[in-house]
Formats: structure tokens, sequence, C-alpha cells
């Protein structure tokens, strides 16, 4: 035995040394052969790290924002959840009646960590317009006013507000006056409207605000009425967002973070905004605008001068002023002007003609005039039309079908760790899930205990079937109560009716079980252990057809639809690339192997008439192939994970979009070469090299000593 050992390394060097020296006296055939294979390693390094990384941050954005590990529904809904699809990304899921029974047979589930209801939908909410606004603030000083024992005879915040809202009419009627120019407001079908344009222009005398010192209800009545519709700003916007238990989304998800304001305290009703969905559909569009063209000059590099969009984007901003001159009363306007001229050197003393001026930007001054515009002038304004504070409407058609509405204080903004700009994740709220459950018409504590004080008031009695005719039509029924005719109070009136009720809603505190014991569309299950998932979907299903629940569970990258669905296509376009450039490596490296065997018959029969033996032959052929494959696909391999690093060095593939925001899990994929890329890559080139060798090396095996000197004549 220990004799044959040297008799074997001496036979492997042999083999080697020819090998090599075929490869050197061969260089086209093998700088062909090695070129493929070294593109093709290259490929699998890169591609593998890219999907790796891409894979990575697609776990940590769907498990840290919405979809936990694994997504629990009633299976006998039309459509299959879809957390981030579906239409108008949303699913039409039959509700789980009782969440309060579903969460306590999960958490019974060994593994099983926590588990959160969830209610995912869209709906509208009432933003109103900046007249609205105004005029809010002017209605809540008539409100103090006449709450006072005494008016004061000095009152700058009444006399201020007074002003501004003077001054938003007289701007709307310059505007509707360029309307005129151009519509026949006289007209028939303008009848409305041009009775609407003439209390303008009433509204914008003296008189007018003389009457509205001494009786402000009338005049606040014609403001709302019959001003404020004229400005044909804001109205309503869509908002998509999640009912659930706000205080167990914000322990079960460590990626949520508030960046403004305050969680909604446990029990209590409101609604966390996404930052995102604030800022691009409730903030002020020039300052919107602003941020936009400032992110595309510093992440993508693209320059006003040769980019049509930023250009419109410039235009846009210089053209589309009002909102800013509606929001500046006449004091701060006054201090807009100041500003603006101390800050752009100018001595212009109209405001408009400095704000334009301010937003003429290029490449040279956009960074100043950028911070110019947030140092100066932002402050003077509300940057949003919804704030931390503001009580919002939010209507959405119910179950039934018909419209419901429900009030929610804004306790805060908020976004998800890496998902700051996606906007797949990033634009999603967070509402109570009390709030969720009256807003679709699913019976709550609230409405249960209302509809029952409606019944005692009423008198109301559940009546048997086959009684209800004689109920509704017999006689003999006494009169529950008479109706009477009563004064009403201008002042509650003006105060705003439900007012008492609205406050005893936002200030009541929810317990636990009244956050349970209700229906939920789906909910969130976590784990103690991610790596589970599989046994943790079979544990609930089989807990579910024990229990009769007809649930369905499904992972964390099912429930998010197409979108968690690309990590699956991107590998299997991967894995095709891949499979395409090696099958047709395999063929030409077989061709080309082939006929250098044919042309080395002479060689091979010598060699078997020195004495080699037909394992030798096949052997040496197989080294060769191998010895190619294994050169150049570790050159492959470490060309490729230099790729990898100088990608990472230079910050990685910046996310041009929001989908690609979403899948590298922030605004660039910075790729990891790991172990599992390398392997890969050897294997698959090895593999590749001993298939694509097998059949030369049996025609190799074959040749005979004979055949050698039939070729030689």
């Amino acid at each position: 035995m220990a004799s044959g050992v040297p008799t074997r390394w001496r036979q492997a060097g042999i083999l080697l040394q020819i090998a090599f020296r075929n490869l050197f006296a061969s260089r086209a055939k093998t700088f062909i052969v090695g070129g493929i294979i070294l593109f093709g390693a290259v490929l699998v390094v890169v591609g593998s790290s890219l999907v790796d990384s891409i894979d990575v941050g697609m776990e940590r954005s769907i498990q840290g924002s919405l979809g936990g590990h694994v997504q629990v529904y009633d299976a006998r809904s039309r459509d299959e959840l879809a957390l981030y699809g579906g239409m108008m990304g949303e699913s039409d899921l039959r509700p789980v009646e009782d969440f309060a029974r579903l969460k306590a047979l999960l958490l019974a589930i060994p593994g099983v960590r926590a588990v959160v209801p969830m209610g995912i939908d869209q709906a509208m909410v009432s933003i109103g317009n900046l007249f609205d606004q105004a005029l809010e603030r002017l209605r809540a000083d008539v409100r103090r006013r006449l709450a006072a024992p005494a008016p004061p005879q000095e009152d700058p915040e009444y006399e201020a507000h007074k002003a501004h809202v003077r001054r938003m009419a007289q701007l709307l009627e310059q505007e509707l006056l360029g309307a005129r120019a151009i519509a026949d407001m006289s007209a028939a079908v303008n009848r409305e409207r041009a009775d609407a344009f003439r209390d303008l222009q009433r509204v914008v005398l003296d008189p007018f605000w003389e009457e509205l010192d001494r009786d402000p209800l009338p005049a606040l009545e014609l403001l709302e009425n019959r001003i404020a519709p004229l400005a044909l700003d804001g109205g309503f916007t869509f908002v998509r967002y999640a009912g659930t238990d706000l205080d167990a989304f914000q322990q079960a998800f460590p990626g949520m973070e508030i960046v403004e304001g305050t969680t909604v305290p446990r029990g209590r009703r409101g609604i966390l905004l996404a930052r995102l969905y604030a800022e691009d559909w409730l903030k002020l569009k020039t300052a919107r605008r602003l941020d936009k063209i400032k992110e595309a000059r510093d992440l993508l590099h693209r320059r006003i001068a040769g980019d049509e969009e930023l250009q419109r984007w410039v235009k846009e901003n210089q053209a589309q002023t009002r909102d800013i001159m509606l929001q500046l009363d006449p004091r701060r306007a006054t201090e807009a002007v100041r500003r603006l001229q101390r800050a752009l050197g100018s001595r212009e003393t109209d405001l408009l003609r400095l704000v334009v001026e301010l937003l003429a930007t290029d490449d040279a001054n956009f960074d100043e005039r950028h911070r110019i515009f947030y140092r100066e002038l932002a402050p003077l304004l509300q940057l949003y039309m919804v704030k931390v504070g503001d009580v919002i409407t939010i209507k959405a058609p119910t179950k039934s079908g018909y419209m419901s509405s429900v009030n929610v204080p804004v306790y805060g903004f908020v976004q998800f760790k890496g998902l700051e700009r996606s906007g797949l994740a990033g634009v999603t709220s967070l509402m109570d899930m009390t709030s969720f459950r009256d807003l679709y018409g699913y019976l709550t504590a609230d409405k249960a205990e209302e509809i029952r004080r409606i019944q005692e008031r009423s008198g109301a009695r559940a009546i048997p079937r086959d009684q209800a005719e004689e109920a509704l039509f017999g006689g003999g029924g006494s009169v529950v109560e008479a109706g009477k005719a009563r004064a009403f109070d201008e002042g509650r009136l003006l105060a705003g009716g439900g007012g008492r009720r609205r406050e005893d809603l936002f200030s009541r505190v929810y317990s636990q079980d009244e956050i349970d014991r209700g229906v939920a569309l789906n909910a969130a299950v976590i784990l103690e252990d991610p790596g589970r998932i599989s046994q943790a979907i079979r544990d609930i299903e089989a807990m579910s057809a024990r229990e009769g629940l007809h649930l369905k569970a499904v992972s964390w990258s099912k429930a998010s639809g197409l979108v968690g669905q690309t990590r699956s296509l991107l590998r299997l376009v991967l894995y095709t690339a891949v499979l395409i450039i090696f099958a047709v490596a395999l063929v030409i490296i077989n061709n080309a192997m082939v006929m250098a065997t044919l042309q080395r018959v002479k060689e091979i029969g010598t060699m078997r008439a020195i004495g080699a033996q037909r394992r030798f032959v096949l052997v040496m052929v197989l080294v060769e192939t191998v010895a190619v494959g294994i050169a150049f696909g570790a050159a492959g391999a470490a060309l490729g994970a230099g790729v990898v690093w100088l990608v990472g060095a230079r910050g990685g593939i910046p996310a041009t979009n929001d989908t690609m925001y979403f899948l590298f899990s922030g605004p660039s994929l910075v790729p990891r070469l790991g172990t599992v890329s390398l392997g890969v890559s050897l294997a698959i080139v090895l593999l590749v090299s001993m298939v694509s060798a097998f059949y030369p090396a049996l025609i190799a095996m074959r040749v005979t000593p004979v055949e050698a000197m039939q070729t030689d004549e």
C-alpha cells in the first residue's frame, strides 16, 4: 500500500503536466472555453449575491412592516390575502367573527409569540381646503367670544384671523374675475355660481365685516355655505391603512417608528398617519416639488438643465403660488416680504414677485433657494393639510354598501425603518381596531350600547316573525312620545352637534377584552423562531381543522401577493440565465474537446502502445477539461467577488423608484458576498466541465495502437 501512494502521485503529476501542455498548445480552444466558463462564474457570484441581498431585504421589509412571519385569514374568502397586492391594493376577505377565540387558540400553539389583529383597506379622508381651515380658526374665535361674559374690546387674534379670511376672499375674487373672462357666469347653467360670486363681492367690502362683529352667526353661515365652496382646492384624498391593535402592533413590529407626535394611548381611538403618505398627499405641493427635485439631484445625480421633468417641476412651482399666498394673513405676509428681501438681497415689495423669484431655481442656486424656503418661508406656512392633534373624518362603504364615517384624532406620523420612501409599505397608516370596525359596519361595544339606549328610549322590542304584520298595521298601540316644537341654541349649534359624544369616544379607554372581542379580516402571527414557519403553518391548519374554524395560514412571502413573489421570480430569472449560459458552455466544450481528441489520435495510440491503460487516457482527458474549468472558474469567481466588493464600496445600487426601494429595504442595495455564492459557482463549473468532458474522454479511451498507425498511413 505504501509503495502504491508515490506511484499514484507520480501519475497525477504526469496527468497535470500533459493537461497544461495541451492547454498552452491549444490557446484558442482554451480561451474560448475558459471565457464562457469565466463569464458564467461571474454571473453566478454577482447574481447570487444580489438576489440573496434582495431576499434578506424583502424578508426584513415584509416581516417588519405588516407581514409578520405567518398570516391567517378565513379560507372561505373570495380572494386570497394580498398585503401589498390585489385590486387597488385590497383583498375581499371574509371576516373572522371572533378574534378573541382565534387569538387564544393561536397562542396555545408551541412557538407562537404574538398574534396581532388586522384589517387592511383604503378609505377617503376629508381634508377641506385652505379657506375652510382659515374659517375654522375664525369660527373658534367667535365661539370663544360668545362664551365670554363680555367680549374684549381688543382681540388681536380675532382681528388677525378675520383679516386673513377677508384677504383670502379678495384673492378668490381676483381668480374668479379672471375666470369670468372665459366663462359666461350669467348663463342659466352657471346661475348658482353667479349668485355665489355676487355674495363674494359683498364679502370683500367693509360693511360685511362690521356685520360679522355685530351678529357673527349669519355672516359665518354665508362664508361657510356660499364662499368656501368657491375655493375648489382640497376636498378629500384616499388613505391606505391597517386597522389593528396599536399597542400589540408596536410590540410585534420593532421596525415601526413614530417620527412626529406620540403613539396612540393604550386602548384609545386614534390614527398614526404614514409619513410618506403625508409627504405625497398632504404636504404643500410647492414644498413637495422642491423635495422631489432635491432627492433627484442628490440621490440620482439628475440635473435641472438637462432634465425635462425637473424643469417642469420648477415651472409649476413658479406658476402655482396660490396655496402659499392664501395661507399668509396680512401680518405673516408682511413678515414674509421682510424675510425674503433679506435672504434674496432684493428690494422688491410685492410678495408674489418675491415668491416667484425664490422659486426660480436652477442647478447653480437650487440648494441655496431650498434652504431659504425652509428657513425663511416655511415657518410662516402650514406645510401639511393635517397635523398632529387634528381630528380627521374618514369615510368608506360598509360591508352592507352604505357610506359610513368615523372621526379619529391624529396622534402622530409613523414610518417603518428602511422603508421610509417605499410607496408599497411606506404609505400604510395605522388605525385603532375599534374605529376600523365602526367604519366598516361591524358591531362594536359602543354601537351595541347606543342601540340599547335607543331601544330603551323608543320602547322598541323584539317581535316574533308571525306577529310582525299585526304589530305594524294593527290598532291599539300606544303613543311612545308626542313630537314637540322646541327652540334651538344657536351658540350650541355653532359649537358643533355631537361634540360631547365625540369627546366621550376619544377619552374612553377600551379594555384589551373589548379590543379583542370583535371581527378581524386577518391576523399576523409572530413566531419565537422564524425558521419554523412551515411547521407553524401545519400546526395552525391542524388546529383549524380540529376547531372547525376554516382558517388558511400562509407565509409572509405568499401573503404579500405579487410583491412577495418577486424574490422567487428574481431567483428563477437568475437560475434560468445561468442554465442557458452553462448549457451553451457544455455544448461548446464538448465539441471543442471532441475535435481536440480526434486530432490527438496518434498521440493517444502511442501512449496506449507503450502501456497506458484505458483508465489513464479517460482520466487524462477529464483532468484537462476540469483544469480549464477550475482555472477559469476560480478566476471568474474572484472577478465576481471583486465586482460585488466594488459595488458595495461605491455605495451599492441606488433605488430609483418605489418598487426598488421596497426590494432593497432602503435607498440602495449593498450586496454581500457569501461563501455559498462562491461554493455554488465552483460546484457548477466543476459539474459542467466533467459532464462536457465525459463523451470526448470515452472517445479517447477507445483509441487503439492499430488506429493510431492507420492514421499515420
